[in-house]
């Protein structure tokens, strides 16, 4: 192989990586490593399970308990 051959060989090479970049950098960029990670980190998570009525009532209570000053009100003419 002579050089002109090897230069046109990278050349197309060249051509093909970046006409194909887009979907190479959805796969080994650092993008990729960002959505990998998170993945692994979402697929740790799990939900739990609460009892929203417990809360409800313990805020009221919070509230109810709540030290509160009552304005007089006034006459507006």
């Amino acid at each position: 192989m002579s050089w002109p051959w090897i230069v046109l060989l990278v050349l197309g090479v060249c051509v093909v990586v970046a006409a194909e970049w887009s979907r190479v950098s959805g796969v080994v960029g650092t993008d990729a490593r960002r959505r990998r990670d998170r993945e692994k980190r979402k697929a740790k998570l799990r939900v739990v399970p609460t009892d929203d009525d417990d809360f409800v009532e313990s805020v009221q209570r919070d509230l109810d308990a709540l030290p509160t000053i009552e304005e007089p009100r006034t006459k507006r003419s």
